[in-house]
């Protein structure tokens, strides 16, 4: 079958879908839709905050705003734990007077850390004259402070004194050192 040319081509209608109009179908976007979308992406970032609140809030950047959501939330959110901003300030491993190998062992530390955080695990070592260690501990917090303790968390900036006798492993002991879990 012949091809007409392409002038009748042109002269037939073109299907409504092609013809061109002086109104242009523009599309229109409500404004409830753009307030819609505004707010479902907040309460996206406002549940991902929430969800994942344990680490973020180890973090010092993030802390302020996860306590400030947690606390309109209701939410509760980790204790902070920074072993490494507490500060020793004196420490003595002592002979008990009248004791073989007993030993009286005083210590008073900080908290330098920008929010509370929970008493920290006491770890002491005890050296010989070479370095070896010859015993450790690690003491929990309800051991070093004793029955009396009232508090469940060292406020920033506040010092702890604990006292602790302890029995000397070995009669070799002439170093100790403290860390803090």
């Amino acid at each position: 079958m012949p091809q007409p040319p392409a002038a009748e081509l042109s002269r037939e209608p073109a299907p409504s879908f092609m013809r061109s109009s002086s109104r242009a179908a523009v599309p229109r976007t409500a404004k409830w839709q753009w307030v819609a979308v505004f707010a479902l992406a907040v309460m996206l970032m406002t549940q991902v905050l929430v969800a994942d609140r344990a680490r973020l809030a180890a973090d010092a950047g993030w802390r302020p705003l996860v306590l400030t959501l947690c606390n309109v939330l209701g939410c509760s959110v980790p204790d902070w734990h920074q072993p490494g901003a507490i500060s020793m300030l004196s420490r003595d491993v002592s002979p008990i007077a009248g004791s073989a190998g007993g030993l009286n062992v005083r210590a008073t530390f900080r908290n330098d850390a920008r929010w509370p955080q929970p008493w920290p695990v006491l770890l002491l070592s005890l050296s010989d004259a070479d370095g070896r260690v010859l015993g450790s501990r690690a003491f929990l917090p309800g051991e070093y402070l004793g029955a009396e303790a009232t508090q469940t968390a060292l406020a920033p900036g506040q010092s702890a004194r604990i006292a602790l006798q302890l029995r000397e492993p070995n009669p070799d002991v002439v170093a100790f050192s403290f860390d803090f879990r």
